[in-house]
């Protein structure tokens, strides 16, 4: 098994399962979390090189389904994040659910959870609408109730948090006794919100998928110009940095040149060019909204 990365750090200790490029360890970067992953699972090599690159790290690439409940002791994990496959739940897809061998793993690893002599204090979990209404998230509460776990779930979409992108997605939060959430009414239930929630919102038990159409419109107004979520490479210190030199109504004779600004330096923005023809073809698919991102301006990175 691959040797955990950061092991003698300090903070909160984490499992990243399914961890494909790192976009959960980023999260918990971008959070100012103080935690620690101390192995990241993911099977596709191409995905973990990718891994390595940004964070120095390559994860464990073995099949995950053969480990056991001493090998995940090991890591006196705290925390585990989940982001399994989708395919076996979402809409587009066969909605084979339990029957599908992509979801073997993900049930394998709960199995486990009531044989760990010292199980993790918190679960995330994360998938598709339609997840929730299968047996594999039946699976899920099964287990966590069983094993002292408290449950708030969510259907959210980037667009309550001012972030222009449409798609919604099913969360899990997990919590081990006596540990608690602040907001104890939300325990065992399904909640989504069609509003900002940086915002007063009023819950509601959900059981389709997400908010309306008419909703989503609402939202628009609130999210923020796409430019602000797209980064650069400072190469003075190899970090990534939120870019401040990219403003709306950027032409594309803009794009091309090169400069820098008093926080950041870039050789080129073509790295974010992305041609009309796709967008068009597939911003629709991919949750764009244009009249969010301003596409007569700028071109843009499909985040």
């Amino acid at each position: 098994m691959a040797k955990a990365s950061e092991s003698d750090g300090g903070g909160m200790r984490v499992l990243e399962f399914y961890s494909g490029i790192g976009g959960m360890r980023y999260s918990l970067m971008k959070a100012q979390v103080n935690a620690q992953v101390v192995e990241a699972f993911e099977i596709n090599d191409i995905a973990n090189d990718v891994y390595q690159h940004n964070f120095g790290h390559r994860p464990y690439q073995g099949n995950i389904q053969c480990l056991t409940a001493a090998d995940l002791d090991k890591y006196g994990a705290d925390a585990w994040l989940l982001s399994p496959p989708c395919q076996p739940y979402t809409r587009q897809g066969l909605q084979k659910d339990t029957g599908d061998a992509r979801a073997f793993s993900f049930l394998q690893i709960l199995e486990l959870v009531p044989f760990l002599l010292h199980p993790p204090s918190m679960l995330f979990v994360e998938n598709v609408v339609g997840f929730e209404t299968s047996d594999t998230h039946a699976k899920l509460i099964e287990i966590l109730e069983k094993t002292n776990f408290i449950t708030q779930e969510f259907i959210l979409s980037p667009l309550q948090f001012g972030i222009p992108y449409s798609r919604p997605r099913y969360f899990c939060l997990a919590k081990r006794k006596p540990s608690s959430f602040v907001n104890e009414f939300l325990n065992s239930q399904l909640i989504q919100s069609p509003r900002p929630l940086f915002e007063h919102f009023d819950t509601v038990a959900a059981n389709e998928d997400g908010s309306s159409q008419e909703d989503r419109h609402k939202l628009v107004p609130s999210c923020q110009p796409i430019e602000k979520f797209i980064e650069l490479k400072n190469p003075s210190n190899d970090l990534d940095v939120e870019s401040s030199a990219l403003m709306t109504g950027l032409s594309s004779d803009t794009s091309k040149t090169s400069g820098e600004d008093d926080d950041h330096e870039y050789h080129s923005l073509d790295q974010y060019y992305v041609h009309p023809s796709l967008v068009e073809r597939w911003g629709s698919a991919m949750g764009i909204l244009a009249s969010v991102i301003g596409l007569q301006h700028i071109h843009i990175n499909m985040l």
